[in-house]
């Protein structure tokens, strides 16, 4: 039988226990709420309210993912996602109350999985927090996975290692999957919906997420991610990854123009109506400013 999302698969002897989940805030309110919400969903739980202090329960308490505010005193989100990820490959989900697509790239690249804009709702990201779990487990499940290659690269998902021409490619953990999954479906055109849904294990969420994922991708497998070649922008769809004839890999060839940074879906928006909307007083609000009015 298959344990539950909130619990811990055993290893060896020794016998399953809840997931763990470090909640990093310094707002003791949100770290409070966050909480309460993931002991009710059935994780441990542990807090921190500092970047150093954030590292040091780390190392105590080993979680099986973190939940990272973006603004810490001490050190920031960006600087323990880096220390963090250099240990081990813990999901992390990063909570920032800027919603500037500079600041995603920066958290994605440093290797968190998901971002949460505040205000939030704590079911939503109770959710995300499921999906990054569940992905990750079946990304690390000792089963017999073919290599994935195509057009000079190369993905081995049971040892998740990319390269490209021999090199190796510094994959977040979800780049890594979106490379595996359209490396799985050459020349197939993919919406950001469908993207989301079969990538990230979502039916909603903010879809400039796929954009900004796709804008990294190509950024390490392109030679020139300003003129892609083998993950197409298909417009009023989505994306395609197309191998060149002799490539190797699944039929299809590069045609049609490409955009390394735009949508290809018009403007950004929702898969689904998402969480937010379904319970406002259940927001957690973003952080006061000083000085600044209430709005």
């Amino acid at each position: 039988m298959q344990p539950s999302p909130q619990e811990r698969p055993a290893a060896g002897p020794a016998a399953p226990g809840p997931l763990r989940v470090l909640v990093v805030d310094d707002d003791p309110t949100v770290a409070e709420v966050v909480a309460g919400y993931l002991e009710r969903g059935g994780y441990a739980v542990d807090r921190a309210e500092d970047g150093p202090g954030a590292l040091e329960r780390a190392a105590a308490f080993r979680p099986d993912l973190v939940v990272l505010d973006l603004m810490l005193p001490g050190m920031d989100g960006l600087e323990v996602c880096r220390r963090l990820r250099a240990r081990g490959p813990v999901p992390v989900i990063m909570l920032t109350a800027r919603g500037d697509e500079d600041d995603r790239i920066l958290g994605l690249e440093v290797g968190a999985d998901d971002y949460v804009t505040k205000p939030f709702s704590p079911r939503e990201l109770v959710l995300r927090v499921e999906s990054v779990l569940r992905r990750s487990r079946a990304a690390h499940a000792p089963e017999a996975v073919a290599t994935l290659s195509a057009a000079g690269l190369r993905v081995d998902p049971a040892a998740r290692r990319a390269t490209k021409g021999g090199a190796e490619l510094a994959l977040t953990q979800r780049e890594f999957d979106l490379l595996a999954f359209l490396l799985r479906h050459p020349g197939q055109a993919f919406g950001r919906e469908e993207l989301m849904r079969e990538v990230w294990g979502w039916e909603f969420g903010d879809l400039s997420t796929v954009t900004v994922h796709i804008r990294r991708l190509r950024g390490k497998v392109e030679d020139d991610p300003a003129k892609p070649l083998l993950i197409q922008t298909v417009w009023g769809l989505g994306y395609r990854l197309d191998v060149p004839e002799g490539g190797g890999g699944g039929a299809g060839n590069g045609t049609g123009g490409a955009s390394a940074d735009r949508d290809p879906g018009g403007p950004r928006g929702h898969a689904r109506s998402d969480a937010r909307s379904d319970a406002p007083s259940d927001l957690v609000p973003p952080p006061r400013v000083e000085g600044c009015p209430p709005c």
